[in-house]
């Protein structure tokens, strides 16, 4: 097999904290180990790409490493039976990116155990545009519906609107028949998530601490992305009942509360960890594909070519992005 170029993080120099990320000239023996070897259609950058690439949060421990911890593409060649050349497969989690190379190169090699059938229904540039993202608005409304939230609940709030999680977790959401409300800091994105479906927009400051340990209840469900005072917020202000998500920290990993909205209203916490087995992450897909699939897709991808990862890394972390960094492999 010929070379193939691939966005690789090296160890930071000395006295730099981020590791010298660069375009390099690979071949198959540079990658990890796995059984199976995927030649990468689409891969995408999320928030935690973004922070490894920058040495944030020392989430890349072994150097040189490939990030991007999602991928869609072809099966090149497999020593497992359970694929054969040309089946479409998607990868996600298990630590690719991160303590594995993932998806940010031309090829990837991954254990048999870690990809997935493309979903019926589904391209590859959709499930990718979905990806870990996707899987997780999917796997928060999975189980807020097992634990009894339906539409006639009541509102459902969602933080992070813009993000790739908040964006489809609202287009699945609406597509589903639940009233949203978007929280949201980005006062220029109101007719995007007007148009991905949110009923109300808020602001993100409406989420403060009030010095109280319940407030007037709002919200049947709750999709939290960012955690630190807003999720505390969305505790004291669900409903009886009431059912909230919970899988970032972009606003502080701790949080101030009381046991009282559990005790007097019954609402429930549920993280959200999104490294789930493979029976249920075929589940959750099966019906993102299906009964959870977003309406507006195309709306939320924003495509760019392999070359301009860094850039878009960079509008990343200064939060001047929304929905999804698409990123088209082949070409």
């Amino acid at each position: 097999m010929s070379r193939f170029l691939a966005y690789r993080l090296h160890a930071p120099t000395a006295g730099a904290s981020a590791p010298a990320a660069r375009f390099v000239e690979l071949d198959v023996d540079h990658l990890s180990p796995g059984e199976v070897l995927v030649r990468v259609a689409w891969s995408s950058l999320n928030y935690k790409d973004a922070l490894a690439a920058a040495g944030i949060n020392a989430i890349v421990r072994q150097y040189p490493r490939i990030g991007g911890i999602d991928l869609t593409g072809t099966v090149a060649a497999s020593s497992d039976a359970r694929f054969r050349e040309g089946d479409p497969v998607v990868v996600h989690g298990f630590g690719i990116g991160v303590d594995h190379d993932g998806g940010h190169a031309q090829y990837a090699r991954v254990k048999a155990d870690w990809a997935m059938p493309l979903p019926a229904g589904l391209s590859l540039r959709e499930a990718a545009t979905l990806g870990a993202a996707g899987y997780t608005a999917g796997l928060c409304l999975h189980w807020m519906e097992h634990n009894g939230l339906a539409p006639a609940r009541g509102k459902v709030v969602v933080s992070g609107a813009t993000g790739g999680v908040g964006s489809i977790a609202i287009d699945m959401l609406a597509g589903r028949g639940y009233a949203v409300t978007a929280l949201t800091g980005k006062a220029a994105e109101l007719d995007y998530l007007r148009t991905l479906g949110a009923a109300e927009i808020l602001p993100a400051e409406v989420a403060k601490a009030t010095g109280k340990p319940l407030d007037p209840a709002q919200w049947a469900g709750a999709v939290d992305a960012v955690g630190g005072e807003v999720l505390a917020w969305m505790l004291r202000t669900l409903q009886p009942d009431g059912v909230a998500t919970a899988f970032g920290n972009a606003a502080g990993a701790q949080f101030d509360a009381t046991v009282l909205p559990f005790i007097l209203r019954g609402v429930k916490l549920i993280g959200i960890n999104a490294n789930s087995p493979m029976a249920l992450r075929s589940e959750v897909w099966a019906k993102i594909a299906d009964a959870y699939r977003p309406r507006h897709l195309d709306l939320v991808a924003n495509e760019i070519a392999f070359q301009d990862i860094p850039e878009a890394m960079a509008r990343m972390l200064a939060r001047q992005s929304r929905g999804r960094y698409l990123v088209r492999m082949e070409g």
